[in-house]
């Protein structure tokens, strides 16, 4: 983000000034010979003495290129912006001011803010005497030992104009003070979450009303308390009262301080709805599990048995789900939340996809009720309570209805005293940066590997599939479709392999009638190739379940930056801010700001423990899911493989020669090739990945080649083309 800079005031040599008045003789040769002597004996006021207003003749004086502006534009007053229609003359007084923007004047002499994209340049040159004037000037010698050959030397007959003021640079001073005094020190991008969240307002303007704020503890202020009343025990209420959802603490670290402990959320039993209004829709119930006890554990010598946890189940819509989130975007805009699940038109009662949204939800409930500070937010608490789903529908429209908090939320964070260094915190932000940059690339391309793994685990089961089709084959004589010919004859290939000699009545692999020993043989290579049947069934459902949610619980670590993109923004520009007011001689009203600067980067800070935190969970609970998921899987098949080698000792070998051989119910599967499986499913792309498409695009882009014919598609003519035909 791009704002003006501040002027730093300096003691140690006189600021410049411009002067207006006609120069007299000695002061024009001055003038000429050096710009630091000629504004160093100015006497003028500074720019920066006061905040000069729209119709300053400071500002009258700086001369900017002309434009004219090439469409309308109408601007948002508040944020200084102005409204032009398309031809008006412009005067630009500052083409950059950062973000796109322009420091414009128009032909009535209103200053403001316009989209540099929005005019064109007439004239690229400053406003400067006249060549007729400089040539006038070099015809008179000076006979003035200090001033340079022929510069003039007092005022010709004819009448010089009066001097014009150079561009020594000394007009830029003039920018610091107008945003100033005009923007009241505003950021110019108006999008930026600096803005948008509120911390801006609440940093420059505070909240006016902050004491028609019901206050039902100790803490009767925004500004800092004392270590020892942040972490008393009389301040960490286990049961919420009027207005305490609203109010957020900060522990040492800086760290959210939790006011109620955590519970978890179930997300399950999926079912298609229908409504004469609404259509068909799914609803999933969310059951919340919360602990009976206390969070004091018993002592090593009373082992007390644990309660049995409450638990409350709620019907909720995935609309459901969006009102909470945009509500809790509204109501907690100083914490990062997780995105939802992409919304989808196409295929949404699909199982594979009911299943996939019902993780996904689950996966963002988890996310909120894990956060110390979104978990007692007043909407959370009735959308996993409110069991009246009349109620519950009432309820919505008046959350949805409620204002954005803005700086109301940074009015209600209470931290102690001195809690951050704030040239610590710029560096921590620079490193989080760029650690979240680096967890968010590094992520992806686990994404990659994992699901090349799990194509591999794909392979192991038709490698398994195919060895169980080659050994059935080999000891029935039968052919298998996904083996390749064995030279076999062609008039041979219809006689029976009991003619052929190949097995004998009792199914033995022998020419032999009678062979116990090659009965016994076969029948244990048999079980050896159904082991293997159930080992490629393994192999094929761990990937396709338990690699599957494996892989689905990996985005809720995919995207950091993206989520966090906003609160760095905060905090760098509230450092920035915090930089500007303590460089100074910092006044009380500046006292007041900077204390306000450590409330946000206090909450920003937080929001990094929080994020810390939630990461080493993550992490471990996706390694922990996937090695548990590798040793059941090997443990499953080390057990199916153990029990398939027994069958070749004694006395189970033994066991196997008393009866004839049964046909394996694998034999009718020979004649099927083992390439022809179903697909491994893939989890559904995360909101902020950028390929493959998302949901809601593939549907919009499949409607319209419907309509229009796709042109990479071969032979196929679309709806329009067919009835012009």
């Amino acid at each position: 983000m791009v704002t003006l800079p501040r002027t730093a005031k300096q003691a140690s040599a006189p600021i410049p000034t411009f002067d207006h008045r006609p120069p007299s003789d000695s002061d024009f040769d001055v003038g000429i010979n050096a710009s630091a002597a000629w504004t160093g004996h100015l006497d003028q006021g500074s720019l920066l003495a006061d905040e000069p207003a729209d119709d300053d003749p400071v500002l009258r004086e700086v001369k900017g290129s002309r434009a004219r502006a090439l469409y309308q534009f109408e601007g948002k007053a508040e944020f200084k912006e102005l409204t032009v229609e398309a031809g008006d003359g412009l005067e630009i007084l500052k083409e950059d001011m950062g973000d796109g923007w322009s420091l414009v004047k128009t032909v009535s002499g209103e200053i403001g803010l316009l989209p540099t994209t929005y005019y064109t340049c007439t004239t690229n040159f400053l406003s400067t005497p006249s060549d007729s004037h400089l040539a006038t000037r070099t015809k008179q010698p000076s006979t003035n030992t200090i001033t340079p050959q022929a510069s003039p030397k007092g005022k010709s007959e004819s009448g010089l104009p009066p001097l014009v003021s150079q561009n020594t640079g000394e007009w830029r001073n003039v920018l610091p003070r107008f945003r100033q005094g005009v923007f009241h020190g505003k950021t110019l991008n108006r999008f930026s979450s600096f803005v948008t969240s509120g911390a801006e307002e609440w940093i420059l303007n505070g909240v006016p009303d902050l004491e028609e704020i019901p206050r039902t503890s100790t803490f009767t202020s925004h500004r800092r308390f004392s270590t020892a009343d942040s972490t008393a025990e009389g301040n960490r209420p286990h049961t919420l009262g009027i207005g305490e959802a609203d109010r957020h603490f900060v522990e040492h670290g800086p760290a959210w301080q939790p006011k109620i402990p955590r519970f978890h959320v179930l997300v399950h039993s999926p079912s298609k709805r229908s409504s004469g209004l609404s259509g068909a829709y799914t609803i999933y119930n969310v059951t919340s599990s919360f602990s009976s006890g206390s969070e004091c554990t018993a002592s090593d010598d009373e082992m007390a048995p644990s309660p049995a946890p409450t638990c409350i189940t709620v019907q909720r819509r995935f609309s459901h789900f969006v009102v909470l989130h945009n509500v809790l975007l509204k109501r907690l805009p100083g914490i990062a939340l997780p995105p939802l699940p992409e919304k989808q038109y196409a295929g949404r009662f699909n199982a594979a996809f009911v299943e996939a949204r019902r993780g996904g939800l689950e996966r963002y409930i988890d996310c909120i009720v894990r956060h110390p500070i979104a978990r007692y937010a007043e909407v959370v608490t009735s959308f996993l309570s409110c069991e009246d789903d009349l109620e519950w529908k009432r309820l919505m429209p008046q959350y949805l209805s409620m204002c954005a908090a803005g700086p109301s939320f940074f009015a209600h964070v209470f931290h102690p005293a001195f809690n951050i260094d704030v040239s610590e915190a710029s560096e921590t932000i620079e490193r989080f940066d760029n650690h979240v940059r680096a967890v968010g690339k590094g992520v992806q391309g686990l994404r990659g590997t994992f699901s090349r793994a799990r194509e591999a685990r794909m392979d192991m089961s038709k490698a398994e599939r195919l060895l169980s089709y080659s050994l059935l084959s080999l000891i029935t004589a039968k052919p298998s479709s996904s083996l390749p010919a064995v030279g076999a004859v062609e008039e041979e290939e219809n006689t029976s392999p009991q003619l052929q000699g190949l097995v004998n009545d009792e199914g033995a692999w022998c020419w032999r009638e009678g062979c116990e020993d090659c009965l016994k043989l076969t029948k244990a290579v048999q079980k050896t190739a159904e082991t293997l049947q159930s080992v490629a069934d393994l192999y094929d459902d761990h990937a396709r379940r338990t690699q599957l949610a494996t892989h689905e619980s990996l985005k809720n670590v995919a995207h950091p930056y993206m989520t966090y993109q906003g609160l760095i923004e905060i905090q760098r520009s509230t450092s920035a801010r915090y930089a500007e007011i303590t460089g100074d001689n910092c006044d009380t009203s500046n006292e007041d700001i900077a204390i306000r600067c450590e409330t946000v980067l206090n909450a920003t800070m937080s929001e990094i423990d929080t994020y810390h935190t939630q990461k080493v969970e993550d992490f471990t609970a996706l390694a922990k899911g996937h090695l548990d998921g590798e040793i059941a899987l090997y443990e499953q098949i080390l057990m199916r493989l153990n029990t398939a080698r027994q069958a070749l000792d004694a006395p189970h070998f033994d066991e196997l020669g008393r009866t004839p051989r049964r046909p394996s119910r694998f034999e009718k599967d020979l004649d099927r090739p083992v390439n022809g499986v179903e697909p491994l499913p893939q989890p559904c792309p995360h909101v902020y990945d950028s390929a493959p498409m998302r949901p809601v695009s593939v549907a919009i882009q499949g409607g319209v080649g419907m309509l229009l014919g796709s042109p990479s598609s071969t032979g196929r003519n679309s709806t329009l083309s067919r009835l012009w035909a």
